[in-house]
């Protein structure tokens, strides 16, 4: 099996992006073409998304399991969970409040029917999606198992605040900060798959695919969700998830199987994966070229890559809730970051900041709770606000650059009270 190469994506999209250009890396779904065009003319941003402004949903389809509306903010095809919702709930999201993000609409999968094929030439052989190599679920339960702990986040968390406190229109779902969410999952490494299939020493990319409903957008069908990942992260750490906090999987988070991708934004962790193509050929589809991108007046024409996440903390509060004056409060709330585990966690209620205490032992692929007491004494609205280092030194900003799909918001975000 082959190893080298990168398993960050700032050098692997650089990579293939200039493979793209040049015509070494094959895609469909977008003429090569067609986005350069748009790239240099600005365009890009208006022919992937629309011009629909914040909080318009682009399309809607169903979400199998309940959305209580104390749980959830239901956006079209997406849910987001209130973080109201996750006090008290301990470390890992219940599944029943873990955040939606589809695409389309979730599929209902048979478990004992269901075929992992995987093809191309980055495997011996060179089978052909006609006659790929196929695994069964029960395969799949046969083989060494593994469990990792750690957050999946939807790239445009937090994208509702561009608009809310900074002014900026944006496309896009308008997430507040709830598109998060933390489980443990159980299942195989991606990498003993590949190596029962073949992976050949020449192999490049890994391209994970879909089954829910081919995405169409502004009359254009893109086909099935996918998105590729180099050889080399692929074997790091890349897990095909078959449990969720100890359950087999349920159907809005991916049953059967799906990947899991630690520290990758979450459109790389592909629900109801059916198909995997290994490639000795630089791969690209349109979710790496047309979409999740960073594109806005200070990022070159063809943008940068959506990367991990960001720093970003959350109060484990409503929108407005209301505190008795002169009563001891406690604020409760979680900190997290793609780069790993938070440091430190500051609070300012009104009066000046202060470090909050951490509950529960840090973790680096998923977040840290923490508390601070307070005792507002003043009726009227109050503003919160939390901010967070992480271990590489990176604290939150007042204010985050603009990018025209509101894509990893990462400022500190003001929390509206009241004390009466």
């Amino acid at each position: 099996m082959t190893g080298t190469g990168p398993t960050d994506e700032v050098t692997y999209d650089r990579t293939r992006l200039t493979q793209w250009r040049t015509g070494q890396a094959r895609g469909d779904g977008m003429p090569r073409r067609r986005m350069l065009r748009l790239a240099a003319g600005g365009g890009l941003a208006l022919t992937a998304f629309g011009t629909f402004p914040a909080g318009a949903a682009s399309a809607a389809g169903p979400i199998v399991k309940p959305l209580p509306p104390e749980i959830f903010e239901v956006y079209g095809t997406n849910a987001e969970t209130r973080w109201e919702a996750l006090s008290g709930q301990g470390y890992l999201t219940p599944v029943d409040r873990f955040f939606v993000r589809n695409h389309t609409s979730t599929p209902l999968i048979d478990a004992a029917s269901w075929r992992l094929k995987l093809f191309g030439t980055g495997l011996r052989g060179a089978p052909t999606a006609d006659r790929p190599v196929e695994f069964t679920y029960a395969d799949l339960l046969r083989l060494p198992s593994e469990t990792i702990t750690c957050a999946i986040e939807c790239a445009g968390n937090g994208r509702s605040f561009f608009t809310g406190q900074q002014g900026q229109a944006v496309s896009g779902t308008a997430w507040k900060l709830g598109a998060i969410g933390v489980a443990r999952w159980r299942g195989v490494r991606l990498a003993t798959v590949l190596a029962k299939a073949g992976l050949t020493r020449h192999a490049v990319d890994v391209l994970g695919e879909g089954l829910d409903a081919d995405y169409v957008t502004g009359g254009v069908n893109l086909g099935k969700v996918r998105r590729p990942l180099p050889v080399a992260k692929a074997l790091q750490d890349v897990l095909l998830a078959y449990e969720m906090n100890g359950r087999p999987l349920p159907p809005d988070h991916g049953h059967p199987v799906r990947l899991v991708v630690p520290s990758w934004v979450g459109i790389s962790s592909i629900k109801w994966l059916g198909r995997v193509e290994v490639s000795e050929t630089p791969l690209v589809s349109p979710w790496n070229t047309q979409y999740y991108r960073l594109l806005g007046p200070d990022y070159p024409a063809e943008g940068t890559v959506v990367t991990r996440q960001v720093v970003k903390s959350a109060f484990e509060l409503p929108w407005n809730a209301e505190f008795a004056a002169g009563d001891r409060q406690v604020l409760r709330g979680r900190s997290w970051s793609g780069n790993g585990r938070i440091r430190r966690v500051e609070v300012d209620a009104g009066d000046g900041w202060r470090q909050a205490r951490f509950v529960g032992a840090a973790a680096d692929r998923g977040w840290q709770r923490w508390e601070i007491p307070w005792r507002p004494r003043v009726s009227g609205v109050h503003t919160l606000r939390a901010r967070a280092t992480d271990i590489s030194g990176v604290t939150q900003p007042d204010v985050t650059p603009y990018n025209t799909q509101g894509y990893l918001f990462d400022a500190v975000v003001r929390h509206p009270v009241r004390v009466v």
